[in-house]
Formats: structure tokens, sequence, C-alpha cells
């Protein structure tokens, strides 16, 4: 297939998203995208920042048709956008809120985006070639480095990650998510996945829970709702009552299989798991409750040599190397050991920073930690250290837990409470925000 269509909705009248309840129909979207790509600079990228979500899949439907593309990088400091435009000369920012930055022309989301009079025109169709965005790994593990996502890419993965899901195109389900739609996981999840396969998406992206459990009690069923192991675990803390949903999506950090028993029983509804990276966008899926296996998205094939495994195929266009340690099973589904990085050998004895991760989230008291392994460089032997969110807790307490489930060798040394850890919007935390932590202790 040469080109897609921005959208596949059945008709002109039928919910496209919902904001604070209410529905925008497919015709109204189509309009302001029409309108706003007549008012966007003429410029080769946009950073779009439109924390609605609505706002900015307008904005990214916008650029498409004028053919430019969107820049999606880990984060928007000022230090990081001006790399960017020193990298993409010309570059323009789009967004609802406030936003400067040096030498980049900023534009305000028109409103009202458009004349509600004006007749929608007939949905376009994008070159499936047509470059749609630049993806920057998260810096995690080093510098972000941007990776291409095609039309087709994109499109092809909404309709993979909706088979593996039992997703009936045209069900009219209403996606609510809790990540923002910059991320690659928000990109596909709660808004392509929504464009491409006639569901509806949600304009707010809610953070508490009472704001979660309210927003998805105002949406019609049947009702999704897409978010992140944090954000998961913090909703069934804190809510009492859970609004029916036909499933719950997860993604981007490890999720412990307790909290998935805990969310199905809650929700009264199974609970999945997306598996993928930056560099190839979705790759897998299970339902954890289910068992550790991975199952890989239609049309996407795995292989394995002795550098790891790589993906290719379907939606991934350009084969990805992983950078997790995998192992291959003769069904052709597949169990993660944890992060190739992430990978801590002591005295003989092997493990992953999330295998010490789950163990130490498993206990019963702590709200929030996260192992780190201080770099060894300079030849020095080096202990992982923790962080960890515990009122009511003592540093005994956490540590005689650990004993029972951690080789002595992996006990953290030291044991740092904090108040809260440095999570971004999606839940992740990288490397250096935990070194700046950890610098930040030193100092005490």
């Amino acid at each position: 297939m040469s080109d897609f269509p921005l959208i596949s909705h059945a008709g002109l009248d039928g919910p496209f998203a919902y904001r604070a309840g209410k529905a925008i129909p497919v015709g109204r979207f189509l309009r302001d995208v029409e309108a706003l790509a007549q008012r966007l600079p003429d410029r080769p990228h946009i950073l779009n920042l439109c924390a609605d979500r609505y706002r900015f899949a307008v904005g990214f439907a916008a650029a498409l048709c004028r053919g430019q593309t969107s820049l999606l990088p880990p984060n928007y400091t000022a230090d990081f956008v001006a790399r960017l435009t020193r990298r993409y000369p010309g570059i323009y920012c789009l967004t609802d809120g406030a936003a400067e930055f040096p030498g980049v022309e900023v534009m305000p989301f028109p409103e009202p985006e458009a004349d509600p009079r004006a007749t929608a025109g007939t949905v376009p169709r994008i070159p499936a070639a047509q470059r749609a965005a630049l993806v920057f790994t998260s810096g995690s593990t080093g510098d972000p480095v941007p990776h291409e996502k095609t039309w087709g890419s994109l499109c092809k993965g909404a309709a993979a990650e909706a088979a593996s899901l039992g997703i009936v195109p045209g069900s009219g389900m209403v996606l609510l998510g809790t990540v923002p739609a910059q991320h690659m996981y928000g990109l596909e999840s709660s808004m392509l996945l929504a464009m491409q396969n006639g569901l509806a998406l949600v304009a707010e992206r809610p953070f508490y829970p009472a704001d979660i459990c309210a927003q998805l009690a105002a949406l019609p069923p049947p009702r999704c709702l897409v978010t992140t192991p944090v954000h998961l675990r913090t909703l069934l803390s804190e809510a009492t009552q859970l609004p029916a949903v036909q499933f719950v999506l997860c993604a981007t950090a490890h999720l412990a299989p307790q909290l998935a028993f805990e969310a199905e029983a809650r929700f009264a509804a199974p609970l999945y798991e997306i598996y993928g990276c930056t560099e190839a966008g979705m790759a897998a899926s299970r339902r954890t409750t289910q068992g550790a296996a991975w199952s890989l998205l239609p049309g996407v094939g795995m292989a394995q040599d002795e550098l790891g495994c790589r993906v290719y195929g379907g939606h991934v266009e350009i084969e990805a190397r992983l950078s997790d340690e995998i192992e291959c099973r003769p069904d052709g589904t597949f169990v993660l050991h944890g992060r190739t990085s992430d990978m801590i050998n002591i005295a003989g004895k092997r493990t992953s920073l999330a295998s010490l991760n789950h163990h130490l989230n498993a206990i019963p008291g702590v709200q929030d930690g996260a192992f780190f392994m201080p770099d060894d460089s300079d030849g020095t032997v080096r202990r992982p250290l923790a962080f960890v969110v515990a009122p009511g807790l003592r540093s005994e307490d956490i540590l005689g837990a650990l004993r029972n489930s951690v080789d002595a060798v992996f006990l953290p040394r030291p044991l740092y409470f904090v108040e809260a850890l440095p999570r971004n919007a999606t839940g992740k935390i990288t490397r250096e925000a935990l070194q700046q932590l950890m610098a930040h202790h030193a100092k005490k």
C-alpha cells in the first residue's frame, strides 16, 4: 500500500475524541486539521508541545498534511531544544501552554480551531513512506538518539497492536491515557491506536487517582486505561472504587506480577503489557497474569545471535537490536531477563537491576524504590545502592526483607530514604537523574 488514511473512522458524526466527557465528532477533527494546516509555518520540523491530547493530534495531523516531521525528544529542556535547533535548523514549536526557547518560533495553538459551519472534506491520505516523526531514545543509557518513523510503519503498528489486544476496529472504544502523547508509547497506544482503528481518544491526561477515576467514569463504555506501572500502583493504593474498563494497558517499566493480579481483581478486567523500544516501537505483548512469556506482534519476527536479539518485519521497517537479555522459546515466545546494561556481576554472582527493583518494590510498605549501580570505570569495586520511598519503615526492615529474596552481595550499600524518586511523565528514571540523586545524598 503506497498510502494510508489519516484516520479510519467510518463516518463524520461519530466521536473522534472526548474532552470533559463530551464527544468531539470526526468531522470537527478533520475541519480543525485542515484549518491548522493552512496556518502552520512553512518549516520542515515541528516541536508539538500540546498537553491536550486532542490538540496534539490535530497538530500532528496538520503537520503530516504539510509534509512536516514531528520531533519527539525525551525532554524539552532549554539545553536539549538548543541542541535540536543546531541539528534541525528552522524548527518551530506548537503549544497550548507557556513555552519560550531562544531562536525558536513559538506558535500558540489557535482557538477556535475552525469555523464550525464549514463542511469537512474527505479524509486525507498520507504517503506510507513519508517521514512522520523522529523519536528520540530516553537517554537512560546514554545520549538520546533519533529514530525515523514513517507514516506507514506507524499505521501498520497500530493495526498490529489492535490485533494483539483483540480490539475490533470501529468498536468505538475510548482510550484514556495517563502518558503524554509525545512519548513513543503514548503516541502509539493513546493516539495512533485510536486514529487507525476507529476508536476515540481522550484530550485530558489525568495524573491523580481521583482524576483518573472521574475521567473514566465520565466516558461511555467500552473504555480502557492506557497507563504505566508507576501510575497504576498509585491508583490502586489510593482509589477505593474503580470504574469498569474493558482492559488496562501498561508499558514503559517492569510490572510486578502481584500488581497485575491486583489490577485485574480490582478492575475485573484483563491487564496487558506492551514491550518495545524507541528503535522498533511496539514489538510484543502479554497478559501478565498468564505467565512471563511475551508474544510478538503480528508480522514481527525475532532472531538471536551471539550479540543478542533483534526484531524485524511487519511494522518494524528497520531491523532493531534489543538492549535486553532475552530467552527465546521454541514456541516463538520469549522471556525478558533485564536490560543488558542493567546486568550486575559481583563476586561471580549475577543478577539485574530489574530483578532487584522487583524484590525491593514487593516489600509491604515500600511505595517506590530503585537500585542504582555506580560507575566502576576507575577500577574500584562498587556495590549497588538503593533509593526508597517507604514512610514508616526503617533500614533494618527493608534489608531484612531483602535478605529473604536477594543474595547478600546485592544488598544496597547504602540505602537512602527519599520523599520521591525523580521519575519522568512516563514513570522512567534516567541514569543521570539517579547519579544526581546519589551526589546530592553523598554530600549530606
